[in-house]
């Protein structure tokens, strides 16, 4: 997941053209895009970073395969989206302050949001909520599997693979080459950044420090549970802003599925 991951935190807008697309329906398809600056008029106000923001749903719109929600709750309020989900006017939320973007804007909504959270789950008031990262863990939108979920069972590496501990161990040798990793899909984010972002697990590594897990950016589309073998470029110390950095992860890589759970 745009992948890739799949840290960061929290601000609320007060936004100028708000109630103008009430309950508004967009058809078109909707990706993130670089966005000019917002008008000086719209202040901004942050939430604690890492947190839940819950609160009532005042405004909500589909674009594309994206559900977008103004939550307010008192005199805050915060726009978020995720993968299309049904969900009503006077529903009370749950968001998490998971993946910030400043200054999105929406060609298919025609708006620029001076902050947008982009989740992967929005929970209804009272339903499981998105569990948090672990300690010093690059956030990522949650999505199904967490990483406080059981350990993975171990995933043999294909000839001349590589696992995810090693990739950890190695990462300033292995900056700029090419790894070929095989594991299974703990999280997988779709159309973030404009790529989609997986978490792969083998059972190497430790959930002490997260090199346990590797975030994979790829244009190939998976399944929570796969078990796949990834091939692409190491890249370390990516910074996509907003407090979104990895230390190391693969990207835009080959992504093929062996296995499914």
């Amino acid at each position: 997941m745009n992948i890739r991951s799949l840290a960061l935190v929290a601000l609320a807008a007060a936004l100028a053209a708000g109630n103008a697309c009430s309950n508004e329906k967009a058809t078109k398809g909707d990706s993130p895009a670089k966005a000019q600056a917002p008008p000086a008029q719209e202040a901004i106000a942050q939430p604690a970073a890492g947190n839940t923001f819950a609160g009532k749903v005042v405004e909500t719109m589909d674009a594309g395969t994206y559900t977008y929600v103004r939550v307010a709750a008192g005199d805050r309020e915060i726009w978020a989206a995720s993968n299309k989900f049904p969900v009503a006017v006077g529903e009370q939320v749950v968001v998490p302050l998971d993946m910030p973007m400043e200054n999105f804007h929406s060609d298919t909504l025609g708006r620029t949001f001076p902050v947008i959270y982009f989740a992967g789950a929005i929970a209804r008031e009272g339903d499981m909520k998105p569990p948090s990262m672990p300690p010093g863990h690059p956030p990522i939108a949650d999505a199904g599997m967490a990483h406080g979920q059981a350990p993975v069972p171990a995933v043999e590496p294909v000839a001349g693979g590589i696992t995810v501990a090693e990739i950890w161990a190695g990462k300033d040798r292995l900056a700029g080459s090419t790894v070929t990793v095989r594991g299974r899909v703990v999280k997988f984010n779709p159309g973030i950044l404009g790529t989609n972002w997986v978490h792969l697990q083998d059972g190497s590594g430790s959930p002490a420090n997260g090199t346990h897990d590797i975030t994979v950016t790829t244009p190939a589309m998976v399944k929570l549970g796969d078990v796949v073998t990834a091939t692409g470029a190491v890249a370390v110390g990516q910074d996509f802003g907003a407090g979104y950095t990895y230390p190391v992860m693969i990207r835009e890589a080959a992504v093929v599925a062996d296995s499914p759970l």
